[in-house]
């Protein structure tokens, strides 16, 4: 149980940090275009969980 849990957490983690890699990668106006600040990318990465 407690395993899984953990593995769980860091799949999210894993996720999240892909996810904030790929949209850093983007230029202003790409981000600008699909509605976030540059500001907002780790609180957009760990919501789209």
């Amino acid at each position: 149980m407690f395993l899984s849990v953990a593995l769980s957490g860091l799949r999210r983690w894993l996720r999240a940090r892909e996810t904030a890699r790929q949209l850093n990668a983007l230029s202003d106006r790409e981000l600008s275009d699909i509605g976030i600040a540059r500001h907002d990318i780790a609180q957009v990465a760990r919501q789209g969980q």
